[in-house]
């Protein structure tokens, strides 16, 4: 029987090359503090459960490397494990309430939804910088199971400004936004709505093919 530890280490690579996109055995080991021989087990396990595929690159002046990238499989494994089957019924309770009601009604639902949502973020953040508050937004969103981060972007100056990056890299809630996209403009809403004091533009859209949700958070001068 596989390990809590090991089963832990696949998870953190297949997380990995969702973030990155690809990866060699030893920016993985590097990466993930594992060494470069439980690696490569690892891999190969992933490799025979179809969760991951590789091809032979040249890097260097060394020898061609074996690059990783998730499979299909791999990517859908982990759609799943984020909420994949709630996904569905609120998409099936989303389409009989337009049937109902109507879509336009439906969006206004969802409108109200956000709106809600917004008034709950911004009372757990509360007033501190706003760094402290995007962190805690990252911190809010892994709790409900997206794969969230933020980097600060850094001045020509090489000083530290109150401008962030926050990402996304899975959507919890991505059924339900190929079938109702306007939940994105809502969220994005959302967002503005719980840094009041920031502008928040969207930079990256999974829904446009991207491997990831991105918005850039800049307070206001």
């Amino acid at each position: 029987m596989e390990t809590s530890q090991q089963s832990s280490t696949k998870q953190d690579i297949l997380e990995y090359l969702l973030k990155e996109l690809q990866a060699t055995a030893l920016q993985l080991a590097d990466a993930l503090k594992v060494s470069p021989q439980a690696i490569r087990r690892h891999l190969k396990d992933l490799e025979g459960e179809e969760l991951i595929i590789y091809s032979s690159e040249q890097i260097g002046m060394g020898r061609p490397q074996h690059v990783y990238r998730l499979s299909d499989k791999g990517k859908e494994r982990l759609r799943r494990e984020v909420g994949d089957s709630y996904g569905k019924f609120a998409v099936s309770l989303l389409d009989t309430l337009a049937e109902t009601v109507g879509r336009d009604q439906v969006s206004s639902i969802l409108q109200k939804q956000w709106e809600r949502k917004a008034q709950d973020y911004r009372r757990l953040l509360g007033k501190g910088s706003l760094r402290l508050r995007v962190a805690a937004l990252v911190e809010l969103r892994k709790a409900e199971g997206f794969m969230a981060e933020y980097h600060p972007v850094e001045a020509e100056d090489s000083e530290v400004e109150d401008k962030f990056i926050f990402l996304e890299h899975n959507c919890a809630i991505s059924n339900v936004a190929e079938s109702f996209p306007s939940v994105c403009g809502h969220e994005l809403e959302m967002f503005a709505a719980v840094l009041p004091d920031c502008t928040v533009e969207r930079t990256h859209w999974i829904i446009n093919g991207e491997h990831r949700c991105g918005y850039l958070v800049e307070a206001r001068k």
